[in-house]
Formats: C-alpha cells, structure tokens, sequence
C-alpha cells in the first residue's frame, strides 16, 4: 500500500465525514490523473465514500471497473445497496459473490431488517447458521434483536435469546441492551431484569436501558432504585429519568430531577428539555416553564425544533396562548408538530376558529398534516358545529389516506354527532375497521345529546359486550340520556353500576346527571335529599338544573332554595334570578318578580342575551329577538306571520307563562312570535333550497313556547329542522322532535 494511497483515503475519509460530495469527485478526478492503475485498497475507498455520500451510481460504476476486486470490495458495494435499502441490487450482489465472511452475511440481514422485512431476516439469518457458526458475531445478534423489539416479535426474541447463550455471547454488553429492550418493550420486563443480573460486567448504557424499561412498565420505584445505585451517571442516565417519569405523570418529580440534573453542571439536550416543558405543561407550572424557556435561550437551544414545540406546547397548557404564539412565531425551523402544538392549544383553549386557520396556513406553507393534526382540526370543526369546515376535511382524510387512522375517525363521528348528523356519525362509525373506547363513547355521547335513549342504551350494551371498558364520559351520555327520557329507575342502576363494576367514581358531571334524572321527573323533594347526602356541592350547572326543572314543575319551595344557592355560589350569574323570576311570574307574583329585577340590577348582573345564527352561502347571520338588523328584515317578518296564522289553524297555543313580563296577552303574544330562533328559522325558510335542513345554533336554552311552536312550523312546511342550544340538540319534523317531551 502506498502512502499516496494513504493520503487520498484520509481525504476520502474527510469528505464523507463533512458530506462534501463534490470535493470527493474532485479528489477522483486527481487520481485518475495522477495514478495510472489505483490499488484496489484505495478504489475500495472511493466506492466506500461514493456510497455513504449517497451517490449510488458512481459507486456500481467504480465498483465494476475495478480490475481484481477482492472481499472487502463486494462487502462495501453490498453494504452500499443494504444501508440505501436497494435491496434488489442488494441480493444480486450478495448471490454473486465468490466469497461470503460474517460482514457479507451482516449487510445482507441488516438491509432486511431496515425495511422491518422480518420474514427475509430470519431466512438470512438461518442460512448464515448453514454457512458456519463461526459466520455470527455480536452486530448478527444484536441487528435480529432489534428488529424483534421494533416488530414486536417477542417469540423471535426468545429464539435469539436462546441462540446467544448457545453460541457463547450472552457476556456481551452490545448484545445485553437490545435484549433487555426487546423483553420490556414487551412487557416481560423480569426477563430483561434477568438479562441485566446475569450480564458480568453492566457499563452505563446497560443500566440507561434497564432503567427504561422500568419506566416503560411504570415501576417507578425499580427504576429510582437502580438510578440511585450507578457509580457513574451520564446525562443520558438523567434525561432517561426525567423522561420516564413525565411519562407516568410524575410531573413535579420530573421537575425535580431536572432542577438537579443543572445542580450537577450536567449538559442538557433536546430530549431533556422537551421531557421538562412536557411536565411544566402537565402541571401548569407557568413559572417553572418559563425559567426552563430562559434556560434553553442562554444554551442555545432556541433554534432546535423539538425544543420550540415542546415550548409551544406547555405555554398552551398553561393557558398562555399569546407567548405560545410569540414562540412560534419566532421558530426558524417548524415541522408538522410544531404546527399540530400551537393548533392543539388554540382549540384546547377554545379558540377553535383559530385552530382552523393554523391548519390553513400550515398547507399553505407545505406542510402536510399528520393524523393528529387531521383529528385535532376535525375536532375543532365539531366545537364550532360547523359541519361545512369539517366535511372538507373529511373529504382530505380519504384523499390523504388519513381516514384508517382511529383518531381521525373518532373525531369525524364526534364532528358529525356535534353537527347534528347523527345518521352520518353511526355510518361512520360502522365503516370504521378499528373501534376503540373513544370510538364508542363519541357515538354513546351524540345518541343521548339527541335524546334518543334506546339508541343510547343499546350501543352501551355493545361496547360492554365488545368488552371495552367504559370511562366517565361514557357514564354521562348514558345517564344524561337517561335523564332526558325520563328513565329514572335505569338511570338509577347504571350510577351505581358505574360504581360497583367498573370502579368509576362519580364526578361532579354524574351527580348534576342524577339531579336533571330526578328533578326533570318531578321528584325534586328526592332531588333535594340526594344534594344533602352529596360528598360536594352542585357546581352552577347542577343548581341551574335543578332550578329549571322547580320552573318547569312550578315548585317554589324547592326553587326558592336552589336559586340561594346558586346565588352564593355565583353571585353574578344571572340563571338564579331569571329562573325563579319564571316561577314567580307564573304564580302571577309579579311583585316578586320586580324584587328580583331591582335585586339584579342593584348589583350588576346582566342577563346574557339570547341570540341564534344560520349559516349561508359561508356567511352567518346572526338575530336577537325583535330583531331588525337584517337587510332581510321585512321578508323574514313577513314569513313568520304566515306561519302563525297557520300554526294557530293547526292547534298552536302560546304558553305566555313563560314570559316574564307583566304585559298585555297580546304583547306577549308578539314578544314570543319574534324570538331569535324563531328569526333564524324564517331566514333558513326563505334561503335554504328544499330538501336541505335548516340548522340553527343558539347560545341559550330553546324556550318552552318556541320549541312547541318549531314542531308545528316543521310540520306545516315539511322540513327537517336542527336547533343546537346550549343544552342539546333538537331535530324537528312532521310536528315532532327527537327529544319528545323532555325537552
């Protein structure tokens, strides 16, 4: 070997280190020039330098020009061709090999096991055995060891593992580490502890890779142990702590350890960072994210992607949506997590509008989501009950493929429940391939928003026969469903059933479902005892419930209490005084009811005004009630007059009770026929071609008077008519609606 050879394979070797493919052309062209027959030492290097800097070609045409190429020379095209996952060429090459050694047989594993091609692998790996054992080294077992613990393959692993005591490698560290990651990966993870036992001489990878997968198993306390018992820590040692414990959500001790891991002087990277603002964001610890965000600026870790979106992400945690913008406004790199974090935390914060024009700008500048960010954003759609928005973006989950993904098709069922299209929602549902228990719950949870009972219970039944296990959203669609029914004996056992036999225990949600079961059947003495016997008390939406149903049943008594309690929960909440006004006002206690209206005003609380929109032709429009805003204002009166005539020639009689002005009955007549979502209605008539629904949304409840009068209106138009409120949806047609009576 020359030592101009030497010279031009250390400069090779440069090249390929800096990746300076054009530099390493020119060092070829100076051989050529300057060396009349290069050794095949030095043309190895060049084919070696050519194929790690991914210029396949010249490598295949250096290699086949090379006069006597010998064992090394194969190896590295075959090598080549396996590293690039050419594995055509990659088998041609190794079937035409004069001569095979341990490397030869390695590159030929390897380039199957990179493309998870575990059946090809273990043929590899079998006729390496009929070549001769003494073809197998550690990188043999340690390449079939990972390619079971990324497959799963467990029964592969053990296979191996029993091939490495065999053959006299069980004492290898660089064998250990995928072993132990291949059992707790799988669960088995006194298999790996046994591996780790009996391995003589453990350095600091095997104990980082032990500690893993205690952590991956939740046995916290094992993998503390065995942190506090390294002679020697690395940083990797740490950051593999505070990782495992964020991930068990072991928040404040991830924290902690960090806070001790910068103590220790020890350098930090990305993945620290990431773990640390991960469980900042866990548990909201708004100042301790931001000393971690001060902390990542002074080591110049600003500009590394993974950092900025785990900053992205715990500002929104924190509910600091405006420094989460400003973070990732000032990213010089964003990928699409980057992306997904700030659409996550607008719509997780409740700006879902917001989310929507996030996932906008992000295809705009050429990013193509992922199925997070497809679920996140057909989520926020669902929030909004846009049903337009949402159905293009289900249109994009089957172009892009993203449809098969669960979280994807779990949230087009709630997107279609939440809009309204329950129909649509059980298609999809049952087109789904795969249904997890967010699947299920997304369809319980749409059946009872429409009070349809039977529908919900069935499907509750299902998915207990399915043997899923269902979680406390689940509960409250099925008692709330119950509840609107007026199914109280039933309601009664799925409480205690969620209780007894799935170990649940209820919430503040199930108890405010157990007092609307109660109350909404008149039973408001029961009601009132089961609120004493509460282990806390009712939060506004509870009182609010039990309140409505004492205006609904006219039980003064009962009312009077829940609205002084609801009052000293929430002084400003205007609910308690409109709603036991209603009650005064319908016992014709009008003095009462102009106490409670000084009462407010003296104070300062304002009812919030009702108002409903429709949307059309991508424009909302929006009515208060005697509203005289619209350009269409004399069309929609005019509309709505019709419709009264005729809805009193079919029946229809006003309920002035819930009218809470002493007035004329003719004035009340007129205040009730021009409520807001009795406007929106007229517009949706007028605009909305026939055949299609008109879907209104409003942001109160639906009062008694007007969801009477919307029955009468669907079925003397014949149209199908979708009112999302506050509480619920209603679907009315031919004079009824799918909640029934217990609106």
């Amino acid at each position: 070997m020359s030592s101009n050879s030497n010279y031009y394979c250390s400069l090779l070797k440069i090249c390929t280190e800096t990746r300076n493919r054009s530099q390493a052309k020119k060092i070829h062209c100076h051989i050529l020039r300057t060396i009349k027959d290069p050794e095949t030492f030095l043309l190895n290097n060049l084919v070696n330098a050519y194929g790690k800097l991914g210029d396949l070609t010249y490598a295949r045409n250096l290699f086949d020009k090379i006069p006597q190429p010998n064992l090394f020379s194969w190896n590295t095209i075959l090598f080549t061709y396996s590293k690039s996952g050419n594995l055509s060429d990659m088998n041609d090459i190794f079937n035409r090999m004069p001569k095979r050694d341990g490397v030869s047989w390695n590159s030929l594993i390897s380039g199957y096991a990179s493309r998870a091609l575990v059946t090809d692998a273990v043929k590899g790996y079998n006729s390496m055995l009929g070549d001769g054992a003494a073809n197998l080294n550690r990188i043999t077992f340690s390449t079939m060891l990972i390619l079971s613990s990324s497959q799963g393959c467990i029964h592969l692993g053990r296979q191996i593992h029993g091939q490495i005591v065999k053959f006299g490698f069980g004492s290898y560290v660089f064998v250990g580490c995928p072993l132990m990651d291949t059992y707790s990966k799988a669960g088995f993870v006194y298999d790996a502890k046994q591996v780790f036992d009996e391995t003589p001489e453990r350095n600091v990878v095997m104990y980082n890779t032990m500690i893993t997968g205690f952590l991956r198993c939740g046995m916290v306390e094992d993998s503390w142990s065995l942190f506090h018992s390294m002679r020697e820590k690395d940083p990797i040692s740490w950051t593999t702590m505070i990782t495992g414990l964020t991930q068990n959500g072991l928040y404040k001790e991830a924290i902690d350890l960090f806070r001790e891991m910068r103590t220790e002087g020890l350098v930090m990277d990305q993945f620290t960072f990431g773990s640390m603002l991960t469980a900042c964001g866990g548990l909201m610890a708004l100042k301790e994210g931001k000393q971690a965000h001060a902390f990542v600026i002074r080591t110049n870790h600003m500009d590394n992607v993974f950092v900025g979106s785990a900053l992205v992400d715990m500002y929104c945690k924190c509910k600091r949506i405006a420094f989460a913008e400003a973070v990732f406004k000032r990213m010089t790199h964003k990928n699409v997590v980057s992306w997904t974090a700030l659409l996550v935390g607008y719509g997780q914060n409740g700006y879902s509008e917001e989310a929507i024009r996030v996932f906008c700008d992000m295809q705009r500048n050429g990013i193509n989501p992922d199925y997070y960010t497809l679920g996140s954003v057909i989520s926020s759609c669902a929030n909004l009950a846009s049903l337009e928005e949402g159905s293009q973006f289900h249109g994009q989950a089957i172009v892009s493929g993203l449809f098969s993904f669960t979280t994807v098709s779990n949230a087009l069922v709630t997107l279609y429940s939440k809009c309204g299209s329950i129909e649509d929602a059980n298609r999809l549902f049952n087109e789904m391939n795969f249904r997890d228990e967010v699947s299920w719950t997304a369809l319980v949870s749409g059946y009872a928003q429409f009070g349809k009972a039977d529908e919900t219970i069935d499907l509750f039944q299902k998915m207990l026969a399915h043997g899923l296990k269902p979680d406390e959203v689940t509960f409250v669609g099925v008692l709330s469903a119950c509840s609107r029914a007026g199914l109280v004996e039933k309601g009664y056992q799925y409480f205690e059933s969620m209780v007894k036999e799935h170990g649940i225990m209820p919430v503040v949600d199930h108890y405010t479902c157990m007092i609307d079961l109660r109350s909404r059947a008149g039973r408001l003495e029961e009601a009132r005892c089961f609120i004493n016997k509460m282990p806390m008390p009712p939060d506004t939406i509870g009182w609010s419930t039990l309140l409505s149903s004492c205006r609904l049943h006219g039980n003064l008594e009962v009312g009077k209490w829940a609205a002084a309690s609801l009052q000293e929960l929430e002084p400003n909440n205007p609910a308690g005084y409109i709603l036991l006004s209603s009650i005064y006002a319908a016992k014709g206690k009008w003095d009462y009811v102009s106490e409670l209206r000084r009462g407010m005003r003296d104070k300062g609380v304002r009812k919030e005004p009702g108002c409903s929109w429709i949307k059309y032709k991508g424009k909302v429009h929006i009515f208060s009630a005697d509203d005289q805003t619209s350009p269409f204002s004399d069309q929609i009166y005019a509309e709505l007059d019709k419709l009264n005539h005729k809805m009193i020639e079919e029946g229809y009689v006003p309920d002035l009770s819930t009218v809470l002005h002493d007035v004329e009955e003719s004035e009340k007549k007129k205040m009730l026929n021009y409520h807001s979502e009795r406007l929106a209605i007229a517009f949706g008539l007028i605009f909305i071609p026939p055949g299609l629904p008109i879907r209104i949304v409003k942001n109160l409840r639906v009062c008694g008077d007007c969801h009477n009068a919307t029955k009468y209106i669907s079925k003397i138009t014949q149209r199908e008519i979708l009112v999302r409120d506050a509480v619920r949806f209603h679907l009315f047609k031919d004079g009824t609606c799918s909640c029934g009576d217990f609106w």
